[in-house]
């Protein structure tokens, strides 16, 4: 089965070839790719490369938190991407974006205001975990409408940090 990833507007085609192949835009990679101890940690094994990386799944977007980046990626089979087409495609972003916490961590900087406007791509809150900061960005243009953290405050996965309209 091939999947249609989408991350920042920019659309891959996966393949799951087996256990340990994956095809990326038909080039295929060999990889290892296991939960450490059963927690949305992992280990990425690709092309004689080591990655870790902090997956889990948010309103039916995975956020995958790798090398100091957060990334939400929207997955869809090519069924369900034909199906969505012959609908009148996805509607555009709208409403309310939460930015919760991909994993436990402390607030390092909140580089935002409450009334601020935002554009995509932009540093919303640099979140420390696991020893390293991480830079968790803006998934749209917006208006930042309410802060609920600041430097100093510790937080649990999927605490909401802050909302965009």
């Amino acid at each position: 089965m091939k999947y249609i990833t989408t991350i920042a507007d920019k659309e891959y085609t996966v393949e799951i070839l087996d256990a340990k192949h994956v095809s990326l835009d038909g080039q295929v990679f060999e990889i290892d790719f296991q939960s450490v101890q059963n927690q949305p940690v992992y280990s990425l094994l690709m092309e004689g490369m080591s990655y870790e990386s902090y997956v889990s799944e948010d309103e039916g977007n995975w956020e995958i938190l790798l090398l100091g980046h957060l990334y939400t990626a929207a997955v869809v089979d090519e069924r369900e991407k034909r199906l969505r087409a012959a609908g009148g495609g996805a509607a555009a972003e709208s409403g309310v974006f939460h930015l919760r916490a991909p994993m436990p961590g402390l607030i390092v900087a909140v580089p935002v205001e409450e009334g601020q406007d935002v554009t995509k791509g932009q540093v919303l809150v640099i979140l420390e975990s696991m020893k390293m900061q991480n830079e968790l960005r803006s998934p749209r243009d917006g208006k930042v409408t309410r802060i609920k953290v600041a430097a100093g405050h510790s937080v649990e996965q999927k605490a909401t940090l802050l909302s965009v309209e």
